[in-house]
């Protein structure tokens, strides 16, 4: 049976995250969170840079400007195109660190942190205006993670890994309501971790623990699942020039035996159809 995979980065993160399509760039942005490292890939070229950023960083989004917005264990910085670092906004909370994060429609970056261990509602969930202003959405969470909307932007899509599930809010004007339960992982399958939604707004979702990628309809129906060679699946996007690959993070943290693949950056040619990501306002 012919694998659906390729591998597109073999690499050993610790805990590679964040896969993000920079459209004007024509590259894949991802970070090893625990490696401190900022990687890019241009498919195209199959040109690589690593760089390496002071302190954990949990995710990294193009600015409409240029440059990056990078989620930090001590708040939320700034690349400029030349290549400077600038904090936006610095709050450092002793043994928090940042997580997954994603822009929404209006260019606000919605930023996740955790306790590094774990503790139960010690992480937060953050709407982060272009401006640095912050408005604390959820405040009970423990690991947050996968965030994304819908393609008409009117449902929020959100995972805090430890409940299994992969919740939906009603979104507007950069509130959101009404959570709900669009589908649980059951016992065995893995957790729930970072998350992406194609055009037809299905629900792609990585499983840590689970080495698998599975993506469910709006209506919340397991419809596909894509087998890994590796446990621990975190994060999926799609990238490309037509936005059809589907590229997969992995990681080897805590594996007192890491597969040779663990830690490597995946990519499913023609899985599907992304949709175009905003970019930081700020």
């Amino acid at each position: 049976m012919t694998r659906p995979y390729e591998i597109a980065v073999r690499a050993e993160a610790e805990l590679g995250e964040g896969p993000t399509w920079d459209a004007a760039a024509g590259r894949l942005l991802w970070i090893d969170i625990l490696g401190s490292r900022l990687h890019t890939y241009d498919p195209a070229t199959g040109r690589r840079t690593v760089r390496r950023t002071e302190q954990h960083v949990g995710a990294v989004k193009p600015r409409a400007g240029g440059g990056l917005v990078l989620n930090l264990r001590d708040g939320v910085g700034l690349l400029d195109p030349d290549g400077d670092f600038r904090w936006l906004r610095r709050e450092p909370v002793p043994g928090r660190r940042a997580n997954d994060a994603a822009v929404a429609p209006d260019g606000a970056l919605w930023a996740g942190t955790m306790r590094y261990d774990e503790a139960p509602g010690g992480g937060t969930l953050s709407r982060v205006g272009g401006d640095g202003s912050v408005e604390v959405v959820l405040d009970d969470v423990t690991v947050s993670n996968g965030t994304g909307w819908s393609p008409d932007g009117r449902l929020m899509y959100y995972i805090d890994t430890p409940t299994r599930r992969i919740d939906v809010f009603d979104h507007a004007d950069g509130r959101v309501s009404g959570r709900r339960t669009l589908a649980e992982i059951e016992e065995g399958a893995g957790f729930p971790d970072g998350l992406t939604v194609d055009a037809d707004g299905c629900v792609w979702v990585a499983l840590w623990a689970g080495a698998a990628v599975r993506r469910y309809t709006p209506q919340g129906r397991l419809d596909r699942v894509i087998d890994l060679p590796v446990p621990l699946v975190t994060a999926c996007a799609f990238g490309g020039a037509g936005l059809t690959d589907l590229y997969i993070t992995t990681a080897r943290t805590g594996l007192s035996e890491p597969p040779a693949l663990a830690g490597s950056l995946f990519v499913v040619p023609g899985a599907g159809k992304g949709a175009a990501q905003p970019a930081f306002a700020g």
